[in-house]
């Protein structure tokens, strides 16, 4: 049998690296939450999502009021309705799970209580850098490599 050099590599290569960067699937390096960016496999490309439905890791949460598509700086702002008094929240790209364009649904992978504690969305100043950098800081600290509801 022939011995393989481990200083190459041989096969197909790894389906959750890119280019031997270590990247996940979806585009985010390993280890690391890109918060505004799409997920590559998020279903979200060329779709205008207003209207659709958001659901959280336990539950509905409301409905997309608006979204941006714009590189490394999208978003979904979220209308919660009653669920927390009718506040919008800011949902970063990143956050997006999936699309089921069917039933007109987008799911996030974040609770209830995580995108009810997250920094208030404030229309005034979503574009500012110190805003989007705190926004993005929360949604990095409540990333976790491992699904929604996996045994840690």
């Amino acid at each position: 049998m022939e011995r393989l050099d481990p200083r190459t590599t041989h096969g197909t290569p790894d389906p959750l690296t890119q280019g031997g960067q270590g990247a996940f699937a979806g585009g985010a390096p390993a280890g690391r939450f890109d918060p505004w960016s799409y997920r590559d496999d998020a279903g979200v490309t060329g779709v205008d999502l207003v209207g659709y439905k958001v659901e959280a890791s336990d539950g509905g949460i409301g409905k997309v009021d608006r979204a941006s598509h714009e590189v490394n700086s999208s978003f979904l702002v979220v209308d919660t309705g009653p669920w927390i008094f009718g506040k919008k929240v800011m949902l970063p790209a990143g956050t997006v799970n999936h699309v089921d364009h069917d039933e007109r649904k987008v799911y996030v992978d974040r609770s209830k209580d995580q995108i009810k504690a997250a920094p208030e969305y404030d229309e005034a100043t979503d574009t500012d850098p110190a805003y989007r950098d705190k926004l993005g800081g929360y949604y990095d600290d409540t990333y976790s490599s491992i699904p929604p509801g996996t045994a840690r």
